[in-house]
């Protein structure tokens, strides 16, 4: 069976049957607008995010809600699976981004950083990179591992809807009000390398926040 989704105004996701094009069933639970909806790698588990400020984890087969994930203080906007689908992380109005433990249903952690709402956020197909897009026009890359911001790329003229990595991870692309879409090239162990360098007078003196941060300096 195929499914597609419909994420109506209407606080439903709904799952349709693609060969058939009938609708399979509409889940329900959400306060407000569903603003998107995505499913795990091995597609058992259905993730929605809300402007009630939340997000919902559902299985596929039992159409029934796992658990629901509190803790960011505006809509959210975004959600995804990290390839293992091991992790989830979410984006908000708030202008945080967290992550969290699927099997605990846990927040991992918040990254903070960007200055106005955090609209997009992907990670890399090795998962070791996660991307966000803001309202601040920027797009901050994050290192999945150590939870630090790598770099933040600019050069839109207006709010960063959404961005998307290539397959092979080495392009990045970004879509904006100001109208572009922008790739991006990404070596990111020589954006990682950059990151060290700017820090190497402030990681002089913090040996073991250095050896976190930048393990070959």
């Amino acid at each position: 069976m195929f499914y597609s989704l419909e994420v109506p105004y209407d606080k439903t996701i709904k799952l349709w049957d693609v060969e058939t094009r009938k609708e399979i069933t509409s889940l329900t639970g959400h306060q407000y607008i569903v603003s998107r909806v995505v499913f795990s790698p091995d597609g058992k588990t259905l993730a929605s995010a809300s402007w009630d400020k939340t997000i919902k984890l559902w299985d596929v087969r039992t159409r029934k809600e796992i658990t629901s994930l509190t803790g960011h203080r505006g809509w959210v906007s975004s959600v995804v699976f990290s390839p293992d689908g091991k992790t989830l992380a979410s984006a908000s109005g708030d202008s945080t981004i967290k992550l969290w433990n699927l099997k605990t249903g846990k927040e991992i952690t918040s990254l903070t950083g960007h200055q106005y709402i955090v609209s997009s956020v992907v990670f890399s197909p090795d998962g070791k990179t996660l991307a966000s897009a803001s309202s601040d026009n920027t797009i901050k890359l994050w290192d999945v591992e150590t939870r630090k911001e790598i770099t933040s790329l600019t050069g839109h003229q207006g709010s960063v809807n959404s961005v998307v990595f290539s397959p092979d991870g080495k392009t990045l692309a970004s879509a904006s009000d100001d109208k572009t879409i922008k790739l991006w090239s990404l070596d990111l162990d020589d954006l990682l390398a950059q990151g060290c360098n700017y820090l190497n007078d402030y990681l002089a003196t913090r040996d073991k926040l250095r050896q976190e941060i930048c393990p070959n300096k």
